[in-house]
């Protein structure tokens, strides 16, 4: 059996092993985030999480294996100090971790973030000794915990808009001795008891960046969230604040998704076949084939962000070979199905949806598809708007 001595030892161990490959990865050139990096104890802020089995059930969902230290020890802290991403928390629901069970599908409503983004989160929004803080998102906690040891807990305020995760990520942060300012609070709100920040940096995503966060930035601050919608397309921004509530700043290159803020989640749109079953017969041949927004590549999500932005009430899923786009705020839907080699569109509704996904991708292409760091967000008095030298501005859907 093995001593506490050499549990810390392995810990210890596996710390530094994910520090080395972070350092690789160009994401410790900052001696203190390095430091924080080495310092916080990751196994601390997951006491039990979920793995995705290999082979998922026969209905074909994904099966959740809950993993602890009971459980398996090893498979445990191996797991805490690997650069994933580890599921805590299910549809809302808190698991019992003294007696966990597997679970079989469901959406994940709260997760420790992988160490690299987390980190990378912190550095793209630079933030420094001296600065004052809010995070949106505390999760478990690990994250709070690295910026506390960067900058000294009372830089740093992190509020959750979950009373269980809040209660639990408050207990590791004081056992490990950081003392961050804590609250229950929706972060469409951000906390003004707080305010002014010199940072935000959320750790879910929005539809749109709320103007509350804005307000909330002292003047030359900045504001670091994902952009995220109902077609679960994601883009980050870096905005600067203006002196008068405005913001400005560039989408960042890469791909990450976060969880999206509660209140922002996508609203439940039934069956897709009723929808269907309401569209005129009349069909035509679509320019575009839906996998440009589909397929596994870092241009397509980054289309499916723009073509999001065109279509922001939109859904999709895929029932057989068939395409739904659904649109619960104007009743609109249209399908794609495919047919001898290409895709035919019915479409129905006050709004075209897959036409105005369709001139968004002829722009785009027109545009020879430039990334996302060519792409600027603004706000102002006249809402929110992505502006690109080549292509027709964006509006983001009112926050």
């Amino acid at each position: 059996m093995a001593s506490p001595g050499d549990f810390e030892a392995e810990e210890v161990r596996l710390r530094e092993a994910m520090v080395g490959l972070l350092a690789e990865g160009g994401l410790l050139d900052d001696v203190g985030w390095k430091r924080a990096a080495q310092t916080v104890p990751r196994h601390r802020f997951v006491p039990g999480f979920y793995l995705a089995a290999d082979v998922p059930d026969p209905q074909g969902l994904t099966v959740w294996e809950p993993v602890t230290a009971n459980r398996d020890r090893s498979r445990w802290l191996k797991a805490a100090y690997a650069d994933v991403t580890l599921i805590t928390q299910f549809d809302g629901e808190e698991p019992d971790w003294s007696d966990p069970v597997a679970r079989h599908g469901g959406a994940p409503t709260s997760s420790s973030t992988l160490p690299s983004l987390v980190l990378r989160m912190w550095a793209d929004a630079d933030v420094q000794a001296g600065q004052k803080v809010l995070e949106i998102g505390t999760g478990t906690g690990y994250s709070t915990a690295l910026a506390c040891e960067r900058l000294g807990s009372g830089g740093v305020a992190s509020i959750e808009v979950d009373q269980h995760r809040l209660g639990k990520a408050a207990d590791a942060l004081y056992e490990c001795g950081y003392t961050p300012t804590l609250a229950l609070a929706d972060g469409i709100h951000g906390y003004w008891p707080e305010a002014p920040f010199d940072r935000i940096v959320a750790a879910c995503s929005f539809r749109a960046v709320p103007p509350a966060l804005v307000a909330q930035t002292r003047p030359g601050g900045r504001i670091l969230l994902t952009l995220g919608g109902w077609l679960y397309g994601y883009a980050r921004v870096l905005l600067t604040v203006g002196d008068d509530e405005t913001a400005e700043g560039p989408l960042l290159p890469g791909t990450v998704s976060f969880m999206p803020a509660r209140t922002h989640a996508a609203p439940a749109f039934g069956n897709p076949a009723h929808w269907a079953a309401e569209l005129p017969e009349a069909a035509r041949t679509a320019k575009h084939s839906p996998a440009r927004i589909t397929d596994a590549t870092e241009t397509a999500f980054h289309l499916r962000f723009l073509v999001q932005c065109a279509v922001p009430g939109a859904q999709l899923t895929t029932l057989g070979k068939v395409v739904h786009l659904v649109d619960v705020t104007s009743g609109s839907a249209a399908t794609l199905t495919p047919n001898n080699g290409v895709w035919v569109v019915r479409e129905g509704g006050p709004v075209r949806l897959w036409e105005r996904a369709e001139a968004v991708m002829d722009a785009y292409d027109a545009a020879d598809r430039p990334g996302p760091d060519t792409f600027t967000l603004t706000i102002d008095a006249d809402g929110q708007h992505l502006r690109h030298p080549q292509l027709p501005s964006l509006r983001l859907p009112e926050p």
